[in-house]
């Protein structure tokens, strides 16, 4: 005999297919939405199915969007000779909060990483190739903010080799020190690349 109804189910199923959510927090948020007002769970579903309806990939940074181009690459005050190069369009929001960056991005949509069965072609490393052998703009620089791990930097010297005949500049994100933190707790990769990528005051 089933105890719990079949749409609960259902829903308990569907969020733990989320990443990061297992079957107590699917059940939490399944249960949570049960006992607030239906315009509440109305509210949700009207969301997710307009996230598929209204959102789009950009054709030319494959940033999502609600429009083609998107408004970054549809502004014509950004910096066309600068390509910023990221994981992920959360990247994307994590720079432009800076407002230090005013050139253009490119969304890769994941890292190469061979263990997970992800290779170069599953990425959009293609695509910028092509985007910027096509440039009327003249790219000059190509800045690869892909995260500092394993898989990050096996990509960021994957694309870096794609433009090796090149004459562009390919830069990578400098990494060191965060503010606020004490050089004892610093590991050594660390502190080495704070060392090395260290400015003039």
């Amino acid at each position: 005999m089933q105890v719990t109804p079949a749409p609960v189910t259902k829903l308990i199923d569907e969020f733990s297919r989320l990443p990061g959510i297992g079957p107590k927090t699917a059940s939490r948020l399944t249960f949570y939405l049960l006992r607030h007002p239906a315009q509440q769970t109305a509210a949700l579903a009207e969301a997710l199915r307009e996230l598929h309806q209204k959102v789009v990939f950009c054709t030319q940074c494959f940033n999502i969007a609600e429009s083609d181009p998107c408004p970054v690459c549809g502004d014509e005050h950004r910096d066309r000779s600068l390509i910023c190069v990221v994981e992920e369009p959360l990247d994307v929001l994590a720079i432009e909060r800076t407002r230090d960056y005013h050139g253009l991005y490119h969304v890769l949509h994941g890292v190469i990483a061979p263990v997970e069965g992800i290779g170069p072609e599953d990425l959009k490393i293609a695509e910028l190739v092509e985007r910027v052998r096509a440039s009327n703009d003249g790219v000059r620089e190509i800045i690869i903010a892909t995260n500092p791990n394993l898989e990050g930097e096996a990509t960021a010297m994957y694309i870096a080799r794609q433009f090796q005949t090149e004459s562009i500049k390919i830069t990578r994100l400098a990494r060191g020190l965060p503010m606020g933190g004490d050089l004892e707790y610093a590991d050594e990769i660390t502190l080495s690349r704070a060392l090395s990528g260290r400015s003039e005051m």
